[in-house]
């Protein structure tokens, strides 16, 4: 386990630096992560490059026994470029530009910032790449690629660059234009192409984009900023012999495919911010009307942040870097808390145990100017230690027991799958405002944690046969590939839980032409003879031999005609609602119904006992537990004392405190 942090010696005096190189190794910090906004000092003028006070900053934290992470800045670029080249601004929606003035105001596929970016990328790794003795002697140890691809709503651009990207990306897709209008149905309303030139980005002077369409140009704008972090990676890695090359991703964040970004890097990092991002992601993850919890005010919704880092995990399927740990309070939700002695050490064992092996925190000292000058830091604007400081300090004296369990198997025994056409397919297309990929996800995810059983969500291609379980709670776009992989999971002996809304539409964003599910209906054993979207407070009342499985069911129904699979609850009007299909040495479930957080429960606890797992008894709420080899760590993220039963034996966990119990 190690610990570093965010640094920014431009931001400061060259005086300042040594001193705090010798606190930061003092406070047990390892690594240093720089230089990642930090264009406009490397070079102040078009092809004029000034690497003398990043020698200086590199020797002094080196000096001081400080490893260093280099940050390419393309997330920010300096003020010549951008206006003298207008080119390189992304365009919104509704076609207005964004401007120089904070960061990622570019476009990903202007061939002018591919120009540029390339050459300050060539020029850095040439002087600070593998083969030089700032990596012969350890001083750098890996590089991080830009700066949260999407941040600030940048996922998607529609300028005139990308309308040309967007044309190419089509012929390759496709090959010819009648495939094309095939494959999106472009006879209805006469949308009929012919010829690329016709097709534009699904901009805002489209009344109504067709969905395919513009679920295409989700697909082409995350495969663009994947093609230029590969741009970068193809200059780094030749000569960065020795060293990682990663990227900071956001968690939950939605509008790039995380699993395509992550694939050619050698790990993942991620930014994890506590306070904020239940503001952020809690009305896409809780049901309408739900506030995330507020155990204790300045810790966040642990199942919030908990879902982030197991998919963070999933995405390799592979232990994790937080690459900005918050130290205290931030400066970017509407209610920015303050943060409490003893809540950062929380948040950083909550990571250890969902699988981070380093966590970097952000940043080291406060601010005085510009943008961030009330987010906090291990340090005060005044240079004293702030609480994050305070608290990695206390956690010094844990380095024993954080070494052991980061040393600790971590294998989790049920896979959600997480699909990133599946949810842009429904976002496009909800049908029921309030549909959302990720709720239905999170209903699985929190029944799961109150059991104390861990998750990955992986995507639908991930190798599935290390999982005892899988659920895939909205199979939507269901191919015939698809369909064969999750076939050969369950032959195998899995135990696969399917759920409504699965084998609607083609990978093209049609709904199929066969009886539902669709590609998945041989699989499941079962024909969807109908469905419904059921208003509020409308419910069907269910009878069913799974313990606990009560009615009524609501929000979205379907009425199942099993075919070879057999009945377990039906519906009061006598129709099928789960059924259960034997495959090879596995079986199929497919759940008719939008179960609710005690349903859902229900049928976990059912399955758990099933397949072998043992689930703790039912957890309190704001109590989280994750197993690690022999070990379970109990964190607790309310203000009072709670209680778990784990082994047969009642362990207390004090409030925001962690508990480590021994099976071994």
């Amino acid at each position: 386990m190690k610990f570093g942090v965010c640094y920014y010696p431009e931001h400061w005096p060259e005086s300042r630096w040594a001193v705090d190189a010798r606190m930061m190794r003092e406070a047990g910090l390892e690594i240093v992560r720089i230089a990642e906004f930090a264009w406009a000092k490397m070079e102040p003028a078009d092809g004029q490059f000034d690497w003398g006070w990043l020698d200086q900053a590199i020797d002094t934290l080196a000096a001081a026994g400080l490893q260093i992470i280099l940050g390419t800045p393309t997330a920010a670029p300096p003020a010549w470029l951008t206006r003298t080249h207008l080119d390189i601004l992304r365009w919104e929606k509704d076609g207005r530009s964004r401007n120089h003035g904070t960061r990622r105001h570019t476009c990903p596929n202007s061939p002018t910032y591919h120009d540029f970016s390339r050459r300050l990328v060539t020029a850095m790794v040439e002087r600070y790449g593998g083969r030089t003795a700032a990596v012969r002697d350890g001083r750098i140890i890996g590089w991080q690629i830009d700066n949260e691809f999407g941040g600030g709503h940048t996922g998607r651009c529609y300028c005139d660059n990308c309308a040309a990207a967007f044309r190419r990306w089509l012929q390759d897709r496709y090959g010819s234009i009648d495939a094309l209008n095939e494959a999106w149905g472009t006879i209805f309303w006469s949308q009929t192409y012919t010829d690329w030139a016709q097709i534009n980005p699904p901009r805002d002077d489209i009344d109504k984009a067709n969905p395919s369409h513009e679920l295409d140009y989700f697909r082409f704008s995350s495969d663009s900023i994947v093609a230029y972090q590969q741009m970068q990676l193809d200059i780094i890695r030749p000569q960065a012999s020795g060293q990682f090359v990663t990227h900071n991703f956001m968690g939950l964040y939605l509008d790039l495919n995380q699993f395509d970004l992550a694939a050619p890097l050698d790990f993942v990092t991620w930014d994890a911010y506590y306070t904020g991002f239940p503001e952020r992601w809690g009305p896409l993850l809780l049901p309408p009307g739900e506030a995330p919890a507020a155990y204790a005010y300045d810790v966040g919704d642990p199942l919030i942040l908990g879902m982030a880092h197991d998919l963070m995990r999933g995405l390799k399927q592979r232990p994790f870097w937080v690459m900005e740990q918050q130290a205290g309070h931030i400066n970017w939700s509407s209610v920015n808390a303050g943060v409490r002695r003893g809540t950062p050490r929380l948040w950083c064992w909550h990571a250890l145990a969902a699988g981070a092996e380093t966590i970097v925190f952000f940043r080291w000292r406060a601010t005085l100017f510009a943008h961030e000058q009330y987010h906090s830091g291990l340090l005060r604007h005044d240079g004293s230690p702030d609480v994050g400081w305070h608290d990695l300090h206390r956690m010094q004296v844990e380095r024993a027991l954080l070494d052991h369990i980061a040393a600790e198997p971590l294998q989790a025994p049920v896979a959600l799958l997480f699909d990133y056409d599946d949810l842009w397919a429904l976002q496009i297309q909800p049908h029921r405002r309030d549909f959302h990929c990720l709720r239905h996800l999170f209903v699985y995810y929190r029944a799961l944690q109150q059991m104390g059983i861990m998750v990955d969500l992986v995507s639908g291609q991930a190798d599935l046969s290390a999982y005892r379980l899988v659920i895939a709670p909205t199979a939507h776009t269901a191919t015939a590939e698809r369909a064969a992989h999750l076939q050969q999971y369950v032959e195998q002996g899995g135990t696969l839980l399917l759920g409504v809304r699965s084998g609607f539409k083609t990978a093209s964003n049609l709904v199929t032409d066969q009886p539902l599910p669709g590609t998945l209906r041989d699989l499941a054993g079962v024909k969807v003879l109908d469905w419904q979207v059921l208003p509020d407070g409308i419910g069907w009342d269910l009878a069913t031999a799974v313990p606990h499985l009560t009615g009524p069911a609501t929000y979205w129904v379907e009425n199942l005609e099993p075919e070879t699979a057999y009945v377990l609850a039906r519906y009061e009007s006598g129709m099928a609602a789960l059924t259960e299909n034997w495959v090879g040495n596995g079986r199929v479930l497919y759940l008719g119904f939008y179960p609710t957080a005690a349903q859902a429960g229900a049928l976990l606890t059912h399955l758990a006992h099933q397949i072998g797992l043992k689930p703790l008894p039912p957890l309190p709420a704001g109590l989280l537990a994750y197993r690690r080899g022999h070990d379970t760590v109990l964190l607790n993220f309310t203000d009072e004392p709670l209680t778990a039963v784990v082994d047969g034996r009642s362990v207390v966990v004090n409030g925001r405190d962690i508990s480590v119990h021994s099976t071994g």
